[in-house]
């Protein structure tokens, strides 16, 4: 039997599950605890298959709008991705027991919009078209207030009513040095514009694109966990790609994995998005191991401690009618 081929494996550090995921999935778990199955969530809760499918085992109903929530006293969980004000509205008005697991840094986004609407001035979203996220801080404020800008040539042909002022936001989930380009543009185009006290990006979307960047100038290929459908994931894969790694894969699972694109690699950085499980990486681990001898290492560009309680009705919960 002939030898396995030598595979030098980086762990990039940090990755996978930040504070906002990790409570979004505690908001469901808890919910199921104390008021028992099922519970209704609105849409994923984040966007990664493996967590929604082991929360539909333990009794999760995902639903895609609120209609399809039956009235009662079982919990209907807003995603982590936010919800455009019209939902929370509807709920009250159907008397639904609603949770709210948005997570915090979105809510902060939110609330910078609403402020700068108060103020009389035009708010700019930078983001992604029909991302959740989007939707639902486009939703925060009534129709015409906010223009969506996904990059600098969006920018370029922008045309606002002279003399209003503006002000801009930014999905949580960009690309750092894309986001930091259409800032640019905007800030040459409109040089009065308002800008946030604090980057809108959120810490761990940050911090994973940190570590890739580092690992990216180290090895011939990049192995991103996480879904297509997320967000922070397919900029991981970018920024592997951007550092001039010759293969970037984005893959879901181990399943998904195409080992023939690694043929001739010598050495492999592995991270995962912020919604993707680390059972998901040991996975692939285990696989790569089949086929490998594996020299793992880890490489840490910066320690996480972010943590954020529970919605208050989860944590001081009413007590059950008798």
């Amino acid at each position: 039997m002939s030898e396995k081929p030598k595979l030098r494996v980086i762990l990039c550090s940090p990755r996978g599950f930040c504070a906002g995921v990790t409570r979004a999935i505690d908001v469901v778990e808890t919910a199921l605890k104390l008021h028992g199955a099922p519970v209704y969530v609105r849409h994923e809760i984040v966007h990664n298959k493996y967590v929604v499918d082991s929360l539909k085992a333990k009794g999760a109903v995902f639903i895609k709008e609120l209609a399809e929530a039956p009235a009662g006293a079982a919990p209907v969980i807003f995603s982590a991705h936010g919800v455009p004000k019209s939902v929370p509205v509807e709920a009250q008005k159907r008397g639904l027991n609603a949770i709210d697991a948005t997570c915090p840094l979105v809510t902060k986004v939110h609330r910078e919009a609403q402020a700068h609407f108060k103020r009389g001035r035009h708010i700019i979203l930078i983001g992604h078209a029909g991302h959740p996220e989007v939707v639902g801080t486009l939703g925060q404020l009534p129709a015409g207030a906010i223009t969506l800008v996904g990059d600098r040539a969006e920018v370029g042909a922008l045309e606002l009513p002279a003399g209003k002022e503006l002000a801009f936001v930014t999905q949580t989930t960009l690309s750092v040095d894309d986001t930091r380009d259409v800032i640019a543009a905007l800030k040459a185009k409109f040089p009065q514009i308002e800008e946030p006290p604090v980057e809108d990006i959120c810490y761990a979307t940050t911090n994973r694109q940190e570590a890739v960047k580092a690992a990216a100038k180290l090895v011939d290929a990049v192995i991103v966990v996480g879904a297509e459908n997320s967000s922070n994931s397919q900029r991981l894969r970018e920024v592997a790609e951007r550092e001039g790694c010759r293969v970037s894969l984005l893959v879901p699972n181990v399943a998904a994995l195409d080992f023939a694109s690694l043929e001739g690699i010598g050495s492999v950085a592995i991270t995962a998005g912020a919604s993707a499980p680390e059972i998901l990486v040991e996975q692939i681990l285990d696989g790569l191991a089949e086929r490998y001898a594996l020299e793992v290492e880890t490489l840490t560009t910066r320690e996480e401690n972010m943590f954020f309680p529970l919605p208050r009705n989860l944590r001081d919960p009413a007590p059950a009618s008798s």
